[in-house]
């Protein structure tokens, strides 16, 4: 085991690097010149070259790549060139709504989905089912921000449950907080419970198939028995891969609808900074998503020798 966590871990470092090269590399050849677009098209050029030096931008590629990769690995993300602070602290602020935002969702599309997905598999080809079904089928076909749109037009404007933007801060307390991103997690939730639901109701009904299942059936077990007591765990291997997928995906493709409540997050971080050219912000929370999504794979991938026995002994 202790083998594998080295290799694992050898792999997550080398994957950051080529995670990281290849961000650079992307952002190195968009055209347009941050500094230019900072001073404008009538800019003189020794105000050009003395905003370029002051930011850094003087220096070759490799040199502020390296810059760049070394300062990330001390926690120095480097400074905006839009607001001028340190890219460090804008992830921080924001990254305090993202986060929370993504976990929250994937919270509420597990809480919806394990009971559905079980609920099917145990019901399979009754009118439960195929209820179940045609839901999450419309779940996956409707995208999240069509979601979001409709709460806000229901529950913000119609029944003034909720807010229809913004974000109260936690300052106010949790539950304020909690609240004011209730509605983007519920957008962002629906979908991914739906692609959850009908991955958790195959991989059960696969898994009910097998010898193990028969046998426990033929001691006098009932279906749902059988099901709850040794199908459920076995099926969890494609269930963890997809929750994995679903946090990255939470984290990183959350930029709509933290557009449409207006949150500050880390996507509206990111949309702002492309129109800005700031090209060391944009560099810094792909980045800092990529590591996210790594570090959510790895885990995954501890969390499979977990839940079956048979691959630690692998």
């Amino acid at each position: 085991m202790l083998r594998y966590l080295a290799r694992r871990l050898v792999s997550l470092a080398l994957s950051l690097l080529v995670a990281s090269a290849v961000i650079f590399v992307s952002l190195e050849i968009v055209p347009g010149d941050p500094a230019a677009y900072m001073l404008g098209l009538n800019a003189q050029e020794d105000t050009l070259t003395a905003l370029r030096e002051e930011l850094g931008l003087n220096k070759g590629p490799v040199a502020r790549y390296f810059s760049w990769l070394t300062g990330m690995a001390s926690g120095d993300f480097g400074t905006s060139y839009t607001y001028r602070t340190p890219v460090a602290d804008m992830i921080s602020d924001r990254l305090w709504i993202s986060l929370p935002l993504a976990l929250y969702a994937l919270t509420l599309s597990v809480l919806i989905a394990f009971p559905a997905g079980i609920w099917a598999a145990s019901q399979r080809g009754k009118p439960a089912d195929l209820a179940v079904m045609g839901v999450t089928q419309l779940g996956v076909a409707i995208p999240n921000f069509w979601f979001a749109m409709l709460m806000v037009l229901i529950f913000a404007i119609n029944l003034r449950w909720f807010s229809a933007g913004g974000f109260a801060g936690w300052d106010n307390g949790l539950l304020a907080g909690m609240k004011s991103l209730t509605l983007p997690a519920i957008a962002l939730a629906l979908p991914q419970a739906s692609i959850l639901t009908r991955v958790m109701r195959s991989a059960l009904l696969d898994t009910l198939g097998e010898d193990y299942i028969r046998t426990a059936r033929a001691k006098g077990l009932s279906r749902g028995q059988a099901l709850r007591r040794h199908a459920l765990r076995n099926a969890m291997i494609p269930v963890l891969t997809i929750i994995g997928l679903q946090f990255s995906f939470l984290m990183a493709g959350a930029i709509i609808i933290e557009n449409v409540f207006f949150l500050p997050g880390l996507g509206q971080l990111v949309f702002k900074a492309i129109s800005a050219r700031d090209l060391i912000v944009v560099e810094s929370v792909v980045m800092l998503l990529v590591f996210a999504v790594i570090v959510v794979n790895f885990a995954v991938d501890i969390a499979y020798a977990w839940v079956d026995p048979r691959l630690r002994g692998r």
